[in-house]
């Protein structure tokens, strides 16, 4: 007997039902040489802290159990939210042991999804079973139709040939682990509120507060341009001089309209070339993801349930695969696709080249294509059908027998010596594959102007403001986060240079993967640290706490850190590093957070523990503790915020934090020493300043120079929001 252990039911059933083994036994099916059974995803986690301390799970965290850094991790079966195991996951592991231990067993098959998740998924369950002594092979599916499910299955490879690959997996989960486990905890006792940290749920929310602090900072900026647009013979004629003036430069502009109009416009050159438009690549997850989000306004979890679906059912390949190019040794499997395409009507034809087919372009996992397996387009739902249509069209689109012919026109008009103008179009003459996708460039007709051609101007200043920078969309942030460090972004898409992509994935360098970016996305959507509204991302106060408090905190969690985390990661991949290399690198970051900060008492930000103890109150003498936003006096009547005593000190004073050091001087002293790094909420501008009491309130003391005002109330204001409770 062949035991085979999938990751999911379905993936079991498709396994069965290609191989045979259709009898239904209690967790597994069994037929033909073949049991097949099935995990449901993760079985296992990793243990909480407690379970390394000793302490109690489910009471109070503590920075008594931090940083926790087990000499080796351990692995308990999945609970729900009341920690508990779930009994049908503890059945199906005992169904999974007991299938190992059977005698009739002679081999065991790892069934895993495709990837590094799939890979480990069941190589811990059978490592929690206590192991094997069998061959131990490995079933690789791009796709699950019963042609591929058998094909594969005579092609075993010894599961020892993916170690690599279960090692990136591994390094990964402890890596994660390390930084998510204490950094989280760290940063809840520290501010009083949950906060989840991890190494890529921060930069993702910190490159949306990026852009939306930038957003919020920007001044429009008035410019002129000088523009003509003339009609010379049947056609309006637009010309836009390159040449910018400043708001207080409109006479300049105006001159210069005026030597514009005086010069003589005549057309310099006038091409006109009949060409082929080429079709977008095939896509990988985040393309297609870019693609329904734009079209359909589909968010990233829904696309990828569904097209997750479409692949469980066989029309679709593997969709966690970051290539949009096919391997070299698919090129049969293709025409068979193309074949049954052809069979239903399409205009498909087999073409080759580097532009579809290039292997060094592939890491895992080959372009998102249909399968063999058309569906009836009865049987999908209305969501279903356009996630499936969005890939089918593309993939017709690339492999269309119907040329789109297009003709591409370059006008250039001279005016005089002084500047030149360039008009430049595309008119679409044979639709081609455009039938199925959309060309990705608008057309603009040119006016039918030959060389010699005098052109009507009468140029005026046009005035123009400067543009704010734009929201994250679903496809700027999956651009963005594949790969955070292109340089000349505009210049690359543009001449459709994708190989710095393809660079930067390889070396580890994109934050998340294809397999793990939407569910880190849909857990800051859910922490409500962001916000999805149709495909633009915005900001919300949780995500503002969370970045600036980290800020705060001094824990650097930016993409330049998680790209060396990602390198370590391939590095095991690749084979060039061990598991324990690159937890290391972990260890060591997480360390630094917790040791002590030599800090000179001018730049110290360190604003202590929630609930800390700070002083007492100047005004009614109870004892002021460190809150979530302020350090504030505990006879405050949360409840009835009229009563009880209003003295605070907000912890963020002219966007700079006021260390607890300071807090505790300021309230034993009245004062407390200069501290450097404010920012003025009108000017921008930085500033030092020392603090002091009056009256109950707090107040900038400016150090006595060139005549700067002695003393002023501090221009910090509270959150308009208090973040939630921490959990208990």
């Amino acid at each position: 007997m062949t035991l085979i252990i999938a990751e999911k039911p379905r993936l079991a059933r498709n396994i069965a039902e290609a191989l045979g083994a259709s009898k239904r036994r209690d967790g597994y099916l069994e037929g033909n040489g073949y049991l097949v059974t099935w995990a449901f995803g993760h079985l296992f986690s990793l243990c909480d802290v407690e379970e390394y301390t000793g302490a109690p799970r489910g009471g109070k965290w503590t920075m008594r159990d931090l940083p926790c850094f087990p000499e080796t991790f351990r692995f308990r079966l999945r609970e729900n939210e009341q920690k508990e195991v779930d009994e049908g996951v503890q059945k199906q592991f005992d169904t999974i042991r007991a299938l190992l231990k059977r005698q009739d067993v002679e081999k065991v098959v790892n069934a895993g999804d495709a990837d590094r998740e799939g890979e480990i998924i069941v190589r811990i369950a059978v490592a929690q079973a206590g192991g094997t002594d069998k061959p131990f092979l490995r079933l690789w599916l791009p796709d699950q139709t019963a042609e591929t499910v058998k094909s594969a299955i005579g092609d075993l490879k010894p599961e020892s040939a993916y170690d690599n690959l279960a090692g990136e997996g591994m390094a990964r989960t402890y890596i994660d682990w390390l930084y998510g486990v204490n950094l989280t905890r760290y940063a809840t006792l520290k501010t009083g509120t949950l906060l989840r940290v991890g190494r890529v749920i921060v930069p993702i929310v910190k490159a949306i507060y990026d852009r939306d602090t930038a957003i919020e900072a920007f001044t429009p900026e008035t410019y002129y341009v000088a523009r003509s647009c003339e009609k010379t013979g049947d056609a309006d004629v637009e010309l836009v001089s390159k040449k910018k003036f400043s708001a207080g430069e409109k006479a300049k502009a105006e001159a210069y309209c005026a030597a514009l109009s005086a010069e003589k416009a005549v057309v310099k050159s006038a091409k006109s070339v009949q060409s082929t438009l080429s079709p977008g690549k095939l896509y990988s997850l985040s393309k297609l993801q870019n693609a329904l989000g734009k079209k359909y306004k589909m968010n990233m979890e829904t696309s990828l349930k569904i097209v997750q679906g479409l692949y469980e059912k066989g029309f679709v390949t593997y969709p966690r695969t970051n290539s949009e190019y096919l391997a070299t040794a698919e090129k049969d499997k293709i025409k068979k696709i193309l074949g049954e395409l052809t069979k239903i009507g399409y205009p498909v034809a087999f073409k080759d080249g580097k532009s579809i087919f290039d292997d060094k372009k592939i890491e895992s996992h080959s372009a998102l294509t249909p399968t063999t397996a058309i569906p009836d387009k009865n049987a999908l739902s209305e969501e279903e059908k356009k996630v499936y249509q969005t890939i089918l069209r593309r993939f017709v689109a690339v492999f269309c027998a119907e040329a789109c012919v297009c003709r591409k026109s370059e006008i250039v008009v001279a005016a005089g010596d002084r500047e030149e103008f360039v008009l430049k179009g595309t008119v679409i003459l044979e639709k081609g594959w455009t039938r199925f996708d959309e060309a990705e460039k608008k057309d603009k007709i040119l006016p039918d102007l030959k060389e010699g051609d005098v052109v009507a101007t009468r140029f005026i200043p046009q005035e123009k403001k400067t543009s704010p920078p734009k929201h994250h969309t679903i496809e700027s942030l999956n651009n963005y986060l594949k790969n955070p460090f292109r340089e000349d972004k505009a210049r690359a898409e543009e001449e459709g240079d994708d190989t710095a992509d393809y660079r930067a994935m390889f070396e580890g360098l994109e934050l998340g993967t294809e397999a793990t970016r939407t569910g880190i996305i849909d857990n800051a959507l859910k922490s409500r640290y962001i916000d999805l509204k149709k495909d633009v991302y915005t900001l919300l106060p949780g995500g503002r706490f969370l970045i600036e408090s980290l800020e705060q905190m001094q824990i650097s969690m930016d993409k330049y850190k998680t790209s060396v985390v990602g390198r370590a990661l391939k590095r095991v991949f690749h084979g060039e590093s061990t598991v324990e290399e690159s937890v290391e690198i972990a260890k060591k970051e997480v360390r630094e957070v917790f040791s002590p900060k030599k800090t000179a008492p001018e730049d110290d930000r360190d604003t202590g523990f929630y609930g800390e103890e700070v002083g007492t109150c100047p005004l009614c003498g109870k004892p002021v503790v460190r809150g979530r936003m302020a350090y504030g006096c505990s006879g405050y009547d949360r409840e009835e915020k009229d009563k009880g005593c209003p003295f605070r000190i907000w912890i963020t004073q002219a966007g700079r934090p006021v260390p607890i050091r300071a807090a505790r001087e300021l309230l034993k002293e009245g004062k407390c020493g200069v501290l450097r790094g404010f920012v003025s909420r009108k000017t921008g501008k930085r500033f030092d300043a020392a603090l002091a009491l009056e009256d109950g309130k707090t107040v900038f003391v400016f150090p006595p120079k060139s005549g700067a005002p002695r003393s002023g109330a501090t221009d910090a204001l509270p959150w308009d929001e208090v973040p939630p409770q921490m959990p208990q």
